[in-house]
């Protein structure tokens, strides 16, 4: 009974160790859901990491609750071997000295100097047990000693099963939620790099279409002296005196060169509009895919600078078993 009830004083003090190792996974995985807490716009979302971290705080949660309630468990079961022992103790140190007193009584005769006159010993006592009843108190504590035992050896059983059990379920869910950061990284970093190449495009057509648009203003600016010399020579001969002043070919040759000379600066110019709002259109891409890719960035680093760092934590399964 002393070693059965040392042997279970051993398990309790095993799980309240794993009681105590679990803490530390509950601070990571709190801390690594905050810290995802910190991811912008459309990167923050209820992805698989963050489904089975929230798994993981439950399965830690009631991982501590059973725990909790099998320390009592063997506390309660603690308190009932130490009775059994102690009842035993007690019978066996009242056997021990009603035997030294039989002893003793049997070992007197008539020479004896202890013998004396005791007036009134020649009867019966009230409280005195019988045989049957002497047999059975000494029968009844064995039994419940045993009963405590058992019960107790089966609860040691079970503190095993379930120590093997609750630190297998709390590393493969471990895993799990380390999988799916890996998997989740995985997918952001390449999003990230094919925004990266977008960018890249986009620069490069933005580069092109500065280029187009200087192009465009120069060859408008190209038309303005031609443009002027016509001009200026339809307004010269407007001043021709009297019956000069007529319609010859070379003003319908001056007028069509002014028409044709304006349409062509009106296709440029609305090249020009058109290439200027295809500039707008490619730098607000730029700046979307800019702030997209620092979002993405922001979400590649806590998820794998900071949350798989904290992870490196996670205590061993020899731990989670509650051994040192």
């Amino acid at each position: 009974m002393i070693a059965e009830a040392d042997r279970l004083v051993s398990e309790k003090r095993r799980l309240e160790s794993a009681l105590r190792a679990t803490e530390v996974p509950m601070h990571i995985v709190t801390e690594c859901l905050g810290v995802r807490e910190r991811r912008q716009g459309g990167d923050k979302v209820a992805d698989d990491p963050e489904d089975a971290m929230l798994k993981e705080l439950e399965i830690i949660n009631n991982v501590r609750d059973l725990l909790t309630r099998t320390i009592k468990q063997a506390e309660q079961q603690i308190k009932k071997d130490r009775d059994a022992k102690a009842d035993l103790e007690m019978d066996w140190s009242d056997k021990l000295e009603a035997a030294q007193i039989d002893a003793r009584a049997a070992s007197l005769h008539n020479e004896s100097t202890e013998i004396m006159f005791y007036p009134g010993s020649a009867k019966f006592e009230d409280m005195q047990s019988s045989p049957e009843s002497w047999a059975q108190f000494s029968h009844d504590n064995i039994v419940r000693a045993e009963t405590e035992r058992m019960a107790s050896i089966q609860l040691r059983d079970l503190i095993g099963n379930i120590l093997s059990d609750v630190a297998k379920d709390m590393v493969e869910q471990s895993d799990v939620v380390n999988m799916a950061l890996a998997k989740r990284i995985e997918e952001t970093a390449d999003a990230k790099a094919k925004m990266e190449n977008s960018l890249q495009n986009t620069l490069r057509e933005i580069a092109s279409q500065e280029k187009n648009i200087e192009s465009l203003k120069h060859a408008i600016k190209e038309k303005e002296k031609p443009i002027k010399v016509a001009q200026t020579r339809l307004h010269m001969r407007t001043q021709r005196p009297g019956v000069d002043l007529c319609r010859d070919p070379a003003q319908y040759k001056l007028v069509d060169e002014v028409r044709e000379l304006c349409d062509q600066v009106d296709a440029l110019q609305k090249q020009l509009d058109e290439s200027e709002e295809s500039l707008r259109q490619l730098k607000d891409t730029r700046m979307t895919l800019e702030k997209e890719i620092a979002k993405k960035a922001n979400t590649v680093f806590l998820d794998q600078k900071r949350c798989m760092q904290i992870r490196t934590r996670y205590p061993t399964a020899q731990k989670l078993i509650g051994y040192n």
